[in-house]
């Protein structure tokens, strides 16, 4: 028998940290994103993870996965992973390596994989 958990989603924490704090992280790649160097490829990547995580992406970044809402622990954990797996592939991979590491810090931020945030 399994029981089912209410406990995983919690509106004020995204992963497992405080909503607050990453959209901080947001605002500040947002503004060097419309800035005038106009951002890396790495603040992209976090800006779109970032995004992606707080629920307004349409896709996840690196998978295309969709949430209903702010995605969920294992779902971050997943395009972590994925990000991962793309790193790891060398040249292959059809995003820019800059790009996908930011998606992958942030999202490793963001599930507290590290303490040090894009």
């Amino acid at each position: 028998m399994t029981t089912q958990r209410t406990d995983q989603f919690d509106s004020d924490r995204i992963g497992t940290r405080p909503r607050a704090e990453v959209e901080q992280r947001h605002d500040a790649l947002e503004a060097d994103a419309f800035g005038p160097n106009g951002g890396t490829q790495l603040s992209r990547g976090a800006l779109t993870g970032y995004q992606w995580a707080l629920g307004r992406g349409d896709g996840a970044p690196v998978t295309g996965a969709v949430a209903e809402s702010t995605p969920d622990m294992d779902l971050l954990t997943a395009e972590v992973d994925a990000a991962t797996v793309q790193l790891e592939a060398g040249p292959l991979t059809t995003l820019p390596r800059d790009y996908t590491q930011g998606v992958h810090d942030a999202l490793a931020w963001v599930c507290g994989h590290t303490e040090v945030s894009p």
